[in-house]
């Protein structure tokens, strides 16, 4: 580990923590559906969807009918997809002439741009046309992360409303989101990475000489625009294979450090946006800070292990760090740096082979999904899986204090408890289910490189990459199979929306409750030992939960290495 290093992770937090108010305002704007700057020119392009789709935008909706219409939205959206793929070979826009996609990868495809997850199991230039990249992927990339953000904002009416009976238009939070926060952004974004180097084009690739004098063709296509939506909506499907590894998708160290901090940027507002909801901006802060102390130890011990490097090299006399599988344009902190970071989002781009880290560096990133991806979290779906813990937190202070537990003036009730356990339960029941199948049956075996603890490394974290709807993964896994295609589609759907329906009806159930002023019995939900409750609460059952699949993965492969094994 180095100085500089440490001041690369150092430099990092202290931008995002000054942009956490500024963001949070304009947020907060949208949840409120108050006029922003942007109105003036976007205003009558909003009131004109709202026409055209016969959408009252002051009509409140219980939080059935915001589930439902979420839902409908979204499966008409995954069969879009799952069409467009199909039928890729006849549609335009498709220089290089690629054949339709076939349909498991289809369907493996579509529901993971409809989840937020962007697992790729093919590599993007060589599988997609520049339309389907635009129309199937792209598009998904803006209204995932608009589905999740107004999601989020359904969740803090539930806390901030009285007695109520909605928590707002799904249709009207999509539509604002859309309009005055990610398409501005990401027009800025793509300018920004077209001046940068990222390509723009609708051509489909071009040939150019190496310095060895060689003939080498690289694919082209439409890359900035995706990737300015891939990061800020932390959806994270790269237009090629390499990710943000790839030079073309992400240049060099200014671009490197724009695209993680892109990442956490709108998670980070959202935070402040939900105590500026509640009437109380230290409960966002106290939420912050939570995030922050698992983020900070999730990089420390990350970029350690890394520059440790490998124990087997290092009995055969190799010293130094771990660059396997890094680029030498970023080095070893940026790459920790970013694999932490993609991994507490549910962003999933990378710009390391996370196989190729160390074990206990390569578990951090595993442990970050497992926890729920709360630590800073996909935009919106991070602070709403937050305050589900929460929920069980102050249940758990409440125990402690006897009385009743309340967060942010609602009573906590056993309906409560029993939705966010219900939601919080659905990732260790898919993501230990498939693992544990696909590490019997033989079409699952197939699919990992190596043997033994690694291996089932492998396996493991593409369930919980899945399932926690992040796309990352040990690329050693050799995914684009029927088995994997279609488990890990179904593991998508039921990471994403089985956590959302509950969700949605705690929001409703607490928006129907008085407010209950805070009392000399209440438990204190700002400061420093309510922080330390709510990491305690995600360790402890992050930890019960995934400890002994750890325990046959990456801590079985660390020993290895200790002991100077290979396998």
């Amino acid at each position: 580990m180095t100085i500089q290093g440490w001041g690369l992770i150092l430099a990092f937090v202290a931008v995002l923590l000054a942009l956490v108010k500024p963001v949070g305002l304009w947020l907060f704007a949208l949840y409120e559906g108050r006029r922003t700057p942007l109105h003036a020119v976007l205003g009558p392009v909003e009131r004109g969807f709202y026409r055209l789709s016969g959408i009252d935008p002051a009509e409140e909706q219980g939080w059935r009918r915001y589930a439902v219409h979420m839902l409908l939205f979204n499966i008409a959206l995954m069969l879009f997809t799952y069409a467009v793929l199909r039928l890729q070979a006849v549609l335009p826009l498709n220089p290089l002439h690629y054949a339709g996609v076939g349909a498991d990868g289809a369907f493996n495809t579509a529901i993971s741009f409809t989840t937020n997850t962007n697992w790729q199991w093919y590599a993007g230039e060589s599988t997609l046309s520049n339309l389907s990249q635009m129309l199937a992927l792209t598009i998904h990339n803006f209204t995932s992360a608009a589905t999740g953000i107004a999601l989020a904002f359904a969740l803090f009416r539930g806390f901030a409303r009285r007695k109520a009976s909605g928590i707002g238009n799904f249709w009207a939070d999509m539509t604002r989101i859309t309009l005055y926060l990610l398409l501005p952004a990401c027009i800025v974004y793509t300018i920004f990475l077209i001046a940068s180097g990222v390509p723009q084009t609708l051509a489909g690739s071009v040939d150019v000489t190496t310095l060895e004098g060689l003939r080498q063709t690289l694919a082209l296509g439409p890359v900035a625009s995706q990737e300015a939506i891939k990061m800020l909506g932390t959806n994270g499907g790269g237009f090629f294979n390499a990710n943000s590894a790839h030079p073309l998708e992400n240049p060099g160290a200014l671009v490197n450090f724009v695209q993680m901090a892109s990442i956490f940027v709108i998670g980070m507002g959202l935070t402040w946006t939900f105590g500026k909801a509640v009437g109380d901006t230290r409960q966002g802060w106290a939420i912050l800070a939570a995030m922050m102390l698992l983020l900070l130890a999730g990089v420390g011990v990350t970029y350690w292990q890394e520059a440790a490097g490998n124990p087997v090299l290092h009995h055969l006399g190799v010293a130094g760090g771990n660059m396997e599988g890094k680029e030498v344009r970023f080095g070893i902190a940026a790459s920790a740096l970013f694999s932490v970071v993609t991994t507490a989002a549910s962003c999933g781009a990378v710009n390391a082979m996370h196989d190729s880290f160390t074990a206990l560096g390569g578990m951090i990133p595993l442990i970050n999904m497992q926890l729920g991806e709360v630590v800073v979290g996909g935009v919106g779906a991070g602070i709403y899986g937050f305050l589900l813990f929460a929920i069980l937190a102050v249940f758990v202070a409440g125990l402690m204090v006897g009385r009743t537990p309340e967060y942010v003036g609602k009573k906590i009730e056993a309906r409560e408890v029993k939705l966010a356990v219900l939601a919080i339960a659905v990732l260790p029941l898919v993501i230990l289910g498939g693992t544990a199948l696909s590490a019997v049956a033989q079409a699952g075996l197939a699919g990992p490189l190596n043997k033994g603890p690694h291996g089932f490394s492998e396996i493991l974290y593409a369930f919980t990459s899945a399932v926690g709807n992040n796309g990352s993964a040990f690329a050693g896994l050799t995914a684009g199979t029927p088995w994997y295609n279609g488990l890990l589609g179904v593991a998508m759907w039921i990471g994403r929306f089985f956590v959302i329906v509950p969700m949605l009806a705690i929001a409703g159930s607490l928006a129907a409750k008085r407010h209950t002023p805070a009392g000399a019995g209440s438990f204190p939900t700002t400061g420093g030992l309510w922080v330390g409750l709510l990491v305690g609460i995600i360790l402890v059952l992050g930890g019960l939960t995934f400890l002994p699949s750890l325990a046959l993965g990456p801590i079985a492969d660390h020993l290895a290495m200790i002991g100077g094994q290979l396998s």
